[in-house]
C-alpha cells in the first residue's frame, strides 16, 4: 500500500534527516526547509520526486523523494526512499568552516595550548551544535 502524501516533518524523521520530529517540525517554523524554493509548514504534505532543501548553516543539504514513509526506517534502508544531491560545492564550504579557527592564528604564536584547544572546541562545538541529522551515506552530488 504506497501512499500518495506524507507530512513532510514525518517522512524528514522517517529518513533519519532529523533526530526527532520535533526537531523536524521546529526546522519548517524556522523557514529552515524549502520545497521547489517556497519555504514549507511542518503539515505540508510531501510527493515523489519533489526537492527538499534543508538549510543547516553553513551549509544547505538537498534530498530528491524517491519514496514516502511514515515510520522510521533502518539506516541502510534511507536509500530507497531519498537520494542525496547536495552539490559538492556546499560540502568544500562545510570543510572550509571546520578549519578556518585554524587559519586565523597570528604567525609564530605555535601550536594552541590545552586550554586555547578547548576553549576553540567549544566554540566549534556550539557554532554547529544544531546538528539534528542522523543520516549516514556516502555522498552523490551534482555540479
Amino acid at each position: 500500500m504506497a501512499k500518495e502524501e506524507v507530512r513532510i516533518d514525518k517522512w524528514m524523521w522517517a529518513t533519519r534527516i532529523f533526530k526527532t520530529r520535533t526537531i523536524a517540525t521546529d526546522a519548517c517554523k524556522k523557514n529552515r526547509i524549502m520545497i521547489n524554493g517556497v519555504n514549507v509548514k511542518p503539515s505540508r504534505p510531501l510527493k515523489v520526486g519533489e526537492i527538499i532543501d534543508v538549510r543547516k548553516p553553513p551549509i544547505t543539504y538537498r534530498f530528491e523523494v524517491l519514496a514516502l514513509i511514515e515510520n522510521r526506517i533502518g539506516a541502510k534502508l534511507v536509500p530507497n526512499y531519498l537520494k542525496n544531491i547536495t552539490p559538492k560545492s556546499q560540502y568544500d564550504l562545510l570543510e572550509m568552516a571546520k578549519i578556518n579557527g585554524f587559519i586565523d592564528r597570528q604567525k609564530g604564536l605555535g601550536r594552541p595550548t590545552k586550554k586555547e584547544g578547548r576553549a576553540l572546541a567549544d566554540f566549534t562545538e556550539s557554532a554547529y551544535d544544531d546538528d539534528d541529522f542522523d543520516f549516514d551515506f556516502d555522498f552523490e552530488g551534482n555540479d
